[in-house]
């Protein structure tokens, strides 16, 4: 079995968020940069489960991104992975982000397709459902198990007030959500081993991108907390009313 794992670089969440040229572009100065944390610990990990149960199986990673992504593909390797694939190209736009994964999935015949469930950067939870669309095969997402017998998966995911559970036939993409594996660290071994793993940069294909971004906002500061004596329950009650709009 041929897995595609695809993976982003994310800031880190303590990392202070600034933007610059008139609030167009985002300021990387500073930034640390990690693996988008439901790629690494829930949709890589999951496959290197499968892995460890069927040593035939081959996992690739996938990223769009320049020359400083590589860092974040080492250390995916760490975890495990064969090979991985980084496709030199930048872009804040899902379609063209998600169409140039499609182009590498198509080449490469891969019989499961695993993303996170969101980046935590823009949190669209849009890659998986539009890279199954272009390759024209089944997307479950959300996933908070994943199981595997022969050709056919079995994808428990949650829902309102319960679980759903799909069966569906390879291939598939499934995003994967907490719950489905065990966050790992990488061991010495695979530290060691990650240095030496094969990671092929090739060109983007020729896709025009949906949308752009015109501008970045940071969200308002947070307003100072107000105390209210434990007696004062008329002014607790106005409070939340006209001003939390809680009431």
């Amino acid at each position: 079995m041929k897995i595609l794992v695809c993976i982003s670089k994310t800031p880190d969440t303590t990392s202070k968020i600034a933007f610059k040229n008139n609030n167009t572009k985002f300021e990387e100065a500073g930034v640390q940069w990690i693996i988008n944390p439901y790629d690494e610990w829930y949709a890589l990990v999951r496959a290197i489960e499968l892995k460890e149960k069927d040593a035939g199986t081959v996992i690739h990673l996938v990223t769009v991104g320049g020359a400083d992504t590589e860092p974040i593909i080492r250390k995916a390797f760490a975890l495990g992975g064969d090979e991985a694939i980084r496709i030199n190209a930048t872009s804040d736009d899902s379609f063209y982000v998600a169409s140039q994964i499609a182009e590498i999935a198509k080449q490469g015949g891969y019989d499961l397709i695993f993303t996170g469930k969101e980046t935590i950067d823009y949190n669209s939870s849009s890659i998986g459902g539009m890279i199954a669309g272009l390759l024209d095969i089944p997307f479950i997402s959300l996933a908070t198990k994943f199981d595997i017998t022969g050709t056919t998966t079995t994808v428990t995911r949650e829902i309102e007030g319960g679980e759903e559970i799909a069966e569906v036939s390879l291939p598939v993409v499934v995003s994967c959500a907490k719950g489905v594996a065990e966050q790992r660290i990488p061991n010495m071994r695979g530290i060691m081993a990650a240095r030496t793993k094969p990671l092929k940069v090739v060109e983007p294909a020729a896709i025009e991108p949906l949308t752009h971004v015109t501008s970045y906002e940071l969200p308002p500061a947070k307003a100072g907390v107000k105390l209210v004596a434990a007696d004062n329950v008329a002014e607790l009650v106005r409070l939340l009313h006209e001003e939390a709009k809680a009431i």
